[in-house]
């Protein structure tokens, strides 16, 4: 899952943060739009696509605020939140005790679990499979802390980094990785959208993990509304809805 090493560094700034981004009716959001089909750029308009963003439009909504949604590099969500520039980052966030040492998370939103992509036929299905393997994985997500665990224990090669997850995806399809580790959602979009692709995915091979939506720690105000915009949604049916859209084919 997505993402994001938490720095001991910026957890001062939760302190010293003196005013936050919210105001003008307008709620400022980050994200960083790599993860189909959570938040990806339409190639053709430049609009930010996906579940995501249609959750925290609907969240807007319901909190009567316009919504602007920033697309920004994946190492500096937590510190742009945290320095104030924004009220929330929604960008498939999985839940960790590390990051909510810096941040405050909603009620989780969505469910998802880690597989591996491997070339089709690779006879890679499995963590057990990656032994003294090359892996890839989009950089601070949490199939680069798994991987990052197996590399630790010997019980792989090395793990390549990347800053999307398509370049992760292209280093196995040319031979420079042998496998990725990633979530499984975000595997089966990438496979939808790239039929041609020499690559397949396993059973999932972790435990299930929870996204939040990232608040700073000054603003509690805003995180008790949050989880009441996501609790009006899912009991309007619009959450299910959303969630039909994007994955109900998969």
């Amino acid at each position: 899952m997505k993402k994001l090493s938490v720095l001991f560094l910026v957890l001062s700034l939760v302190l010293s943060v003196g005013s936050l981004a919210l105001g003008q009716g307008v709620l400022k959001v980050a994200t960083e739009a790599g993860f189909m089909p959570f938040e990806y750029v339409d190639a053709e308009t430049g609009a930010l696509l996906g579940f995501d963003m249609d959750l925290i439009r609907e969240i807007g909504n319901v909190l009567g605020l316009e919504v602007q949604i920033d697309n920004i590099a994946w190492d500096g969500l937590i510190p742009a939140l945290l320095n104030g520039n924004y009220d929330c980052l929604i960008a498939g966030i999985t839940i960790t005790d590390e990051r909510k040492e810096a941040v405050d998370f909603s009620e989780p939103y969505f469910e998802s679990v880690l597989t591996v992509v491997a070339k089709t036929g690779g006879g890679i299905s499995s963590l057990d499979d990656l032994a003294g393997k090359m892996v890839a994985v989009q950089i601070n997500t949490t199939g680069d802390f798994t991987a990052s665990d197996l590399y630790d224990a010997g019980d792989v090669k090395g793990v390549s980094r990347f800053d999307t997850v398509a370049d992760a995806m292209q280093a196995v399809i040319i031979g420079a990785a042998d496998a990725v580790v990633i979530d499984l959602p975000v595997a089966e979009a990438y496979l939808e959208a790239n039929p041609s692709a020499p690559l397949n995915h396993s059973e999932p091979v972790s435990d299930n993990e929870f996204y939040g939506i990232a608040v700073n720690k000054n603003n509690k105000d805003l995180l008790e509304k949050i989880n009441g915009a996501l609790a009006t949604l899912k009991a309007q049916g619009i959450y299910d809805a959303i969630y039909q859209k994007w994955f109900g084919g998969m």
